[in-house]
């Protein structure tokens, strides 16, 4: 959720090209909103799809790790020789 200061808008300059300005326009008239509202909603969706795909190659290199990591051992002698190099580790 958002705070109201958050909520609160600014005005930005920007520089579109001449096409998309004319799609923008025929949606406006087609649909009765507003440029700025067409504008919002294209950067909310922007933004949502960008998050979810670096949660998705986030994901994905977790996976391969965790596939590299079961290829090169077994989980028991993983955590065996995590239980030895932790007896084995001097006292900082």
């Amino acid at each position: 959720m958002h705070t109201l200061e958050q909520l609160e808008k600014q005005q930005i300059g920007l520089r579109i090209p001449q096409y998309l300005i004319e799609e923008v326009d025929n949606f406006t008239k087609e649909f009765s909103v507003n440029r700025t509202d067409i504008i919002i909603e294209a950067l909310k969706s922007y933004i949502s799809e960008q998050k979810s795909n670096l949660i998705y190659k986030s994901f994905e290199k977790s996976v391969q790790e965790a596939k590299e990591m079961m290829n090169s051992t077994t989980p028991e002698s993983t955590l065996g020789e995590l239980i030895d190099e932790l007896n084995h580790t001097p006292n900082a």
